[in-house]
């Protein structure tokens, strides 16, 4: 059977790590996966989660299955977190929560519901937009094409052919949304574009898929939510993939959540039972350590404070590595061409390198970031802020 296969080339980002990891260079620097450092370089356990767990552990008593739905105190969580607590579609009832393995699988999830909604969809993601995102909703049998969104050349938005292209769209068509700190660019729409965005995608009868994967690491949780807010009382239908990896460091826990907003409350539940059918056939129920972890937070104030706090020093030192690259770069290049850095959210930027000065920054200075030449800023040390302006003057000057 398996002799039929053909062997596939490593995925863009997976090809990066392991050749980082095979680097034997004691300097070598990882900026290429998506990850939080801190400034020794360590990608923490929050004190919150930690504490957690551990108060977690103490008090469970068994590891019977959650069921399709998750843990429900958890999807509740999230359901405010994202939305709000007096959020007008959670009055109404017309919001559900499923709790998935990561984003990743809300995402699938999401597509998944659509093929079964309106088989022959076609989604439209942005142009540059996250490389998992094409093969997660095109792997439901979505046809999968793009929308023009960032200009590499200036460090701007699109933003007017963006809307052209959408306006042309038929109503129904799917169109994939990072809700803030755009990945791979961290440029995000201003409220103002989001108000603008909105009222076409109603007035097109346009379904948004919202990707929130990075909630309190541009302007704090509830700005983050901001747009996902806007679109869930401005439109009839919306998608959201949520994800707490970053925004808990649970990235090997696989923690997350897709919510419905839908027409109304019968409908909505509708789409829940479709979506735990479709779950029990994908993965059956989703693993719970995670979930329980964030649950315990949630649930205890104290705990919910110190989170808070955590992710809130993680913002302010993202936002601070920003303006000490872009300072770095700006007196190593004698101009402003990246200043856009200091001015954009979250943990990625794209530098807009040719595929040569990548490729050398990799060989000469033991520097990794993805090929599109993305850099991840949140996992960027203090101390080798000189070093990385050196190497990108050295390649790209």
């Amino acid at each position: 059977m398996f002799e039929t296969l053909k062997a596939e080339p490593p995925e863009g980002l997976i090809a990066t790590m392991a050749a980082f990891a095979a680097d034997t260079h004691p300097e070598k620097l990882d900026l290429g996966v998506g990850v939080y450092r801190d400034a020794s370089g360590q990608t923490p356990v929050m004190a919150a989660v930690r504490a957690a767990e551990a108060a977690m552990l103490a008090r469970q008593s068994t590891k019977a299955y959650v069921g399709a739905g998750g843990n429900r105190p958890f999807a509740a969580f999230m359901e405010e977190l994202v939305l709000g607590a007096g959020h007008p579609a959670r009055a109404a009832g017309r919001v559900q929560v499923l709790q998935t393995p990561g984003g990743c699988g809300a995402l699938r999830l999401a597509a998944d519901l659509v093929v079964r909604a309106a088989r022959g969809t076609r989604a439209l993601v942005s142009d540059p937009t996250w490389p998992n995102h094409v093969p997660l909703i095109g792997g439901a049998g979505l046809a999968v094409d793009s929308y023009p969104y960032y200009d590499a050349a200036s460090g701007t938005i699109a933003f007017e052919a963006m809307l052209t292209t959408l306006d042309r769209l038929p109503a129904g068509s799917l169109v994939v949304l990072h809700g803030s700190c755009h990945n791979p660019t961290g440029a995000d729409l201003s409220r103002e574009q989001w108000r603008e965005l909105a009222a076409l995608l109603g007035r097109r009868g346009l379904v948004p898929l919202v990707d929130l994967a990075y909630q309190g690491l541009g302007e704090g949780p509830d700005a983050d939510a901001w747009a996902v807010r806007l679109l869930a009382e401005s439109l009839p239908e919306l998608l959201i993939g949520a994800s707490c990896s970053k925004s808990f460091g649970l990235y090997r826990e696989r923690v997350g959540a897709i919510i419905v907003v839908a027409a109304n409350a019968a409908a909505a539940q509708v789409c829940m039972g479709q979506l735990q059918m479709l779950a029990r056939r994908m993965y059956s129920f989703p693993p719970d350590h995670g979930a329980a972890i964030v649950a315990t937070v949630a649930g205890d104030p104290a705990l919910r404070a110190q989170w808070t706090a955590e992710l809130e020093a993680m913002r302010a030192r993202i936002a601070a590595q920003r303006e000490r690259l872009a300072a770095a770069l700006r007196r190593e290049f004698g101009s402003g061409r990246f200043d856009f850095i200091a001015g954009q959210r979250g943990m990625f930027s794209l530098l807009g390198l040719e595929a040569a000065a990548v490729a050398r920054l990799r060989a000469e200075h033991h520097v990794y970031i993805a090929a599109d030449s993305r850099v991840n800023i949140a996992g960027l040390p203090e101390p080798q802020v000189e070093r990385l302006a050196r190497a990108l003057r050295a390649v790209a000057g």
